[in-house]
């Protein structure tokens, strides 16, 4: 058992495919590893106790990081929070996307039209970072990283790659620090700082007194896509003014905003298990290979201290060259342990959607 990296954060959205194309213009999230038009049959106990139909996009950046999957209702119309959430709600506030240059994205992003929410300023650890807003009041955070699949430049992406983790607010710190050490293994605390961020001027909830502990994974992941996955952090966040709200509360998994944070792994039963005996278990279980279209794997999901949805995923085929039938069943592989090829990722390059 063991886990490969973030595989994506879910964005639910009213159109995928005008999401779609606004992530990869300005995120380079222009690679659809997969799309499908299906029911939501086994998300029973997030979705009213009925079945959803569902549009879905997962896309990636090449440049490494995890992807994002574009998620829209197509049986009901998606809801926005009834109250504008703020940094420390419970739940993912933000997206974090990795970045190789700071400065030069910024400059991009604003003169593309992007609405900035902060400028580049250091962090508690010294990082500069800096806050935009998507068109549909999603927030995301550039961050400064050395880890890539493939170096970013200005090739038409950007200097961007994909998902490297989110700002998740929790009610209890201690408790929210000892679930994303043991089941997720970020170990290591990077800061643990208490008081006003002059980082966070300009996001909602931002000139409050918070606790934000920035956590990473001491070892690098291992697995089939951990090369292409790459590094990744969690920062968790409580609110010291405030009682802070649920924000999926009276809504739907798959209303509109961040509703899962999804990891790629090997070893679902022992993952069930171990997640089971620490008081954590499957609130959702596909039971084995579930056909996703163009990709299967065995999916389910957990829920943290204050019900934060945790999606594993352990991937079984993917597309590597779709127009000539070339899928990878990764069930077959002798080593489930070893990343695969870098050639055989690039691969995947071949399936970029250009603008």
């Amino acid at each position: 058992m063991f886990i490969s990296g973030i595989q994506q954060v879910g964005i639910g959205v009213a159109d995928v495919h005008e999401a779609f194309k606004w992530y990869r213009q300005y995120f380079g999230m222009d690679i659809p590893m997969f799309e499908e038009a299906a029911e939501a049959g086994l998300m029973l106990p997030y979705t009213g106790g009925q079945p959803q139909t569902r549009h879905a996009i997962l896309a990636l950046n090449l440049h490494g990081g995890g992807g994002m999957e574009i998620w829209q209702y197509t049986g009901r119309t998606p809801e926005a929070p009834a109250f504008r959430p703020q940094i420390g709600d419970l739940g993912i506030a933000v997206a974090k996307i990795k970045c190789k240059d700071v400065t030069a994205c910024f400059h991009r992003l604003r003169k593309s039209g992007v609405t900035m929410l902060t400028n580049p300023v250091p962090g508690p650890n010294g990082e500069e970072h800096f806050f935009v807003k998507d068109p549909w009041g999603n927030a995301f955070e550039i961050v400064q990283c050395t880890d890539w699949f493939s170096t970013p430049d200005d090739d038409g992406r950007g200097t961007t790659g994909g998902m490297y983790g989110a700002f998740i607010g929790v009610s209890d710190m201690e408790r929210s620090v000892r679930f994303y050490a043991d089941i997720l293994g970020y170990q290591t605390i990077v800061y643990d700082e208490t008081g006003q961020f002059a980082d966070w001027n300009g996001i909602d909830g931002g000139f409050e007194h918070y606790r934000r502990v920035l956590l990473r994974h001491p070892e690098k992941r291992k697995g089939p896509f951990s090369r292409l996955l790459g590094d990744s952090e969690i920062e968790l966040v409580q609110a010291l003014d405030r009682s802070p709200r649920k924000i999926y509360e009276h809504r739907y998994w798959g209303d509109l905003g961040f509703i899962h944070l999804c990891f790629d792994m090997m070893g679902m039963a022992d993952m069930k298990k171990f997640c089971a005996e620490r008081g954590h278990p499957f609130t959702v279980d596909s039971s084995g290979s579930f056909d996703m279209g163009e990709a299967a794997g065995y999916f389910s999901y957990i829920e943290d201290p204050d019900g934060t949805l945790i999606e594993f995923v352990e991937t079984h085929k993917i597309p590597i060259l779709k127009k000539i039938g070339w899928y990878l069943d990764l069930r077959k592989r002798s080593n489930p342990e070893k990343p695969l090829p870098r050639w055989m990722l690039k691969t995947l390059g071949l399936g970029r959607v250009k603008d």
